[in-house]
């Protein structure tokens, strides 16, 4: 069936690219691209600037939802881009679906901003990303812009940010397939106008049987299939409110049920979104957008403790975390010599939640019980000038910013469910002052761009780094209320050359993360600890703490070309990665930090024309990587390959099929300290339909 399916694909795209319609526009969200290509605007924006031409970029289209593709498995294309699993939504524990760039991962929190159409996602408490409540939404583009120090995005982006988009289309798309393991995806979009604006609709749902997720040999008694269950709904507004304005709103919910392939394992995460901006764009004068935003999130999840030889388990945690984020933004962008080359603003964050844990369970009932939590805020202000043209001659750009952060008052409270309380500490409220900041140029000259970047941005603990201790499986780690921001300073130098519609890019990259939060392993059980209490015989204890700093460098590497009726894309990243680490962290001076590959990188042949037959095929390549912060056990690399037919029998529908992990690799995601392996997805197969008017 493997080589049926590869080999089909590899037959088919040729023929099928014939038929592509060589005039087709090229849409992306926002960006500077060449002339002949049309530029459309992403949800609530206002007309791009050229900075970030100054640094690495990547735009992805094709994000087509529906059928078993999954936005999360689209951004693994791009080399350098890591999240802390391997797995993806379906089986990976939520709270382990960080993502970053340029090897400056270690903990599961994101240090890449993820934004969706302006508005920060990651979680409010925990910094991870609800990865599955982006498949329902129509994206017309994501940018994965590298490097940190944009003054614009602000805290967090301190590896580079992750833009999504939304588009707004006239008509009616929807998707119905099936795939392996009793798999369903179902999915639809519905768009019209509406008076002087438009509405539009999205939604999906999914769900299969999910497969096993510790390895063959390793498993026992307790061991079976992961099943999951996600959907989303969504609905957005735009219309016009006078000349050159326009108000869109934007309300939208997510379900997403799953668990980790053993009884008391089951996971939820339900979130709602809105979101309120008003646009003004007058051709002259003084653009303005003022945006409003709130985030909530319900998190509840399970734990089990398994015995050694997987015989049996009972429950060890049972936790529920709901946060509040909320946030607003205000830009201007005054006229200038008939262009817009300034921008100013100010926003604000603020981020609310706690943890609810009951733990210590004999038999089915808990006998301690935990509640942690607090909040933070920040606000800032930005100023951004560009001046020049990307396309011709010299641009150059600089960005600066300043921020005001408060953590409010935390606190930690335990106490035995019948019993005396145990812990009730309170930590003072904190507060202070940072920079970050952009410099950058880009001389173009015919078909030639050299490009540079200086930049310095900053990140404040999560929540759940400061309050929140927590175990997998025996292994215990402890929060730390004393956390300071992390802080990057990074440069860059590249080129990018076009010599038709072939595009090359290089970057050769240098960071600095300093105070780096880390899970730094401290000791191992049999013992008790402070902050988590006691540790099995076998297991580690770890803390967060603030690491001298993570110091990266490495190239980058990208190619986008026709080849003959198809179309070639491929990305890499070499990383080298390194500790710099003293005190009691010193035993992980030198050494790579966990989750981060030293190789990775895709290539993809596609068509996606107008013709009747179109398809892919994406051979995508990860590194070793250690799975911990002392390099004691080893996740090894991994080569996949999705591919795709589709076939339009009329003007309205197509049939498709698709296969993930076609060559049914091991991709491992996971080591337990007893050496159990997890895995990431197996091969998994789709067939299905696309209705389009």
């Amino acid at each position: 069936m493997i080589l049926r399916l590869a080999g089909a694909a590899a037959l088919a795209l040729p023929a099928a690219a014939m038929a592509q319609d060589k005039g087709e526009p090229i849409f992306i969200p926002a960006r500077y691209v060449p002339a002949e290509e049309i530029v459309v605007v992403g949800g609530g924006s206002l007309k791009p600037t050229d900075s970030n031409s100054v640094q690495s970029a990547a735009i992805l289209r094709d994000l087509d939802p529906g059928l078993g593709t999954r936005i999360e498995n689209r951004l693994r294309d791009e080399g350098g881009l890591a999240q802390f699993r391997r797995s993806d939504g379906r089986s990976a524990h939520p709270t382990s679906q960080g993502v970053t760039l340029r090897g400056l991962g270690g903990n599961a929190s994101s240090r890449a901003l993820i934004t969706l159409d302006g508005v920060p996602q990651a979680d409010p408490f925990g910094g991870w990303v609800a990865w599955s409540a982006y498949d329902s939404i129509r994206l017309g583009g994501i940018i994965v812009a590298r490097g940190g120090g944009s003054g614009v995005d602000g805290p967090g982006a301190l590896a580079g940010t992750i833009g999504l988009y939304s588009n707004m289309t006239d008509g009616v798309e929807a998707s119905a397939a099936y795939g392996s393991r009793d798999s369903i995806d179902l999915s639809g979009s519905a768009g019209t106008r509406l008076g002087d604006g438009q509405v539009a609709i999205d939604g999906r749902y999914s769900r299969g049987e999910g497969f096993v997720p510790v390895v063959v040999g390793q498993r026992g008694a307790v061991d079976r299939a992961a099943p999951y269950e996600q959907g989303g709904l969504g609905v957005r507004l735009r219309f016009d409110a006078g000349a050159d304005s326009r108000i869109e709103a934007s309300l939208r919910g997510f379900s997403d049920r799953r668990d980790r392939g053993t009884d008391f394992s089951e996971s939820r995460v339900d979130g709602v979104d809105a979101s309120l901006r008003f646009l003004h764009q007058p051709g002259a004068g003084v653009q303005w957008l003022a945006l409003a935003y709130l985030q909530l999130r319900d998190f509840d999840s399970g734990f089990a403790s398994v015995a050694a030889d997987r015989s049996s388990l009972a429950p060890a945690l049972r936790q529920r975390v709901p946060a509040t984020g909320l946030g607003a933004r205000l830009e201007l962008r005054p006229a200038v010599g008939g262009a817009f080359p300034l921008r100013l603003g100010v926003d604000w964050r603020r981020t609310a939640g706690r943890t609810q844990e009951d733990y210590m369970f004999a038999g089915l009932v808990p006998g301690r019980h935990r509640i942690a939590g607090g909040s933070s805020d920040t606000v800032g202000a930005f100023a951004e000038w560009t001046s020049g043209d990307a396309r011709d001659g010299l641009l150059w750009t600089a960005s600066a910013r300043v921020d005001r952060w408060w953590l409010g008052a935390g606190y930690r409270f335990e106490a035995n469910v019948a019993g005396p309380v145990i812990t009730d500490a309170h930590f003072a409220a904190r507060q202070g002052w940072e920079a970050s900041g952009r410099a950058g140029l880009r001389w173009t000259a015919g078909p030639v761009a050299v490009r540079a970047a200086l930049y310095r941005g900053w990140r404040l603990p999560t929540l759940n780094e400061l309050y929140r201790p927590f175990r997998v499986g025996p292994d215990a780690t402890a929060a730390n209320e004393l956390l300071r921001p992390e802080r990057l300073w990074g440069g860059e130098v590249g080129a990018d050359v076009t010599l038709g519609d072939v595009r090359l890019a290089v970057t050769f990259f240098r960071n600095r993360l300093e105070n780096a939060i880390a899970n730094v392993t401290l000791g191992t059980g049999p013992g008790t600890f402070p902050g988590v209490g006691f540790v099995a015989a076998g297991a580690t204890y770890s803390q967060r703490q603030n690491l001298d700093a993570i110091d990266s460098k490495g190239i980058e590497l990208s190619a986008d070309a026709p080849l003959g009726p198809l179309t070639l894309r491929a990305s890499y990243a070499f990383t080298d990665a390194r500790v710099d680490a003293a005190g009691a962290a010193s035993v992980l001076d030198g050494l790579r930090p966990a989750q981060v590959a030293k190789h990775s990188g895709s290539v993809s042949l596609s068509n996606r024309g107008a013709g009747p037959l179109g398809g892919f095929a994406t051979l995508r390549y990860i590194g070793r990587q250690n799975e911990d912060d002392l390099g004691l056990q080893r996740l090894g690399d991994a080569l996949t390959l999705d591919a795709g037919l589709s076939c339009r029998v009329s003007d309205a529908i197509s049939l498709e099929a698709r296969g993930e992990n076609l060559f049914n690799a091991l991709v491992g995601a996971a080591i337990s300290s007893a050496g159990i392996v997890e895995r990431a997805t197996p091969r998994t197969l789709w067939v299905g339909a696309r209705l389009s008017f």
